[in-house]
């Protein structure tokens, strides 16, 4: 099997594993934190605003089951990709969204539907979701992992409480 990696910022990782985890050719969807400078940081360390990384889920996927391209769609469709200071409720460097691209391929991809995105005019304010080179991912703490699904009360009360859930609702379902 020849899987493949995409890394993708999207706000809180909490929000962003259950939209690909269910997907045939998802093989795993891993909550952590990347983009920044702190050798195996911690979720306090990463919420200090300190370390540079991003709250981002690294989604190991089968290419010839589900695409790169589609899990690109699938991720614009969950943030709001205007908002340079963070996602929804949550603010800081740590939940911008972001793209890390793992080889040219992907690079171009991202680009690509970022700019279909902007010419789409879907959006009146620029799209900012920038596009970076993969930098090493750790993984977040266990209590992290699969949020959704260990916690389900909690987790749909903070996508309706965040304003994620309307957002999505108003944006990217009519």
């Amino acid at each position: 099997m020849n899987n493949e990696k995409a890394v993708f910022a999207g706000g809180c990782f909490w929000c962003m594993v259950k939209p690909f985890d269910r997907y045939d050719g998802v093989h795993s969807v891993v909550s952590g934190y990347t983009g920044g400078f702190t050798v195996n940081p911690t979720y306090n360390e990463v919420c200090s605003e300190k370390t540079g990384h991003y709250e981002a889920v690294e989604i190991t996927f089968n290419p010839d089951v589900i695409s790169y391209q589609e899990l690109l769609n699938i991720f614009w469709k969950q943030i709001d990709p205007t908002d340079g200071g963070g996602q929804f409720y949550d603010r800081g460097h740590s939940y911008q969204t972001a793209i890390f691209y793992q080889n040219d391929r992907q690079k171009k991809l991202a680009e690509k539907s970022k700019e279909e995105l902007t010419r789409s005019g879907q959006f009146n304010k620029p799209i900012v979701t920038e596009i970076l080179p993969a930098k090493p991912f750790y993984p977040a703490e266990e209590y992290h992992q699969n949020y959704y699904q260990k916690n389900p009360a909690h987790y749909e009360r903070y996508q309706k409480g965040s304003g994620r859930a309307d957002f999505i609702k108003q944006n990217w379902e009519v």
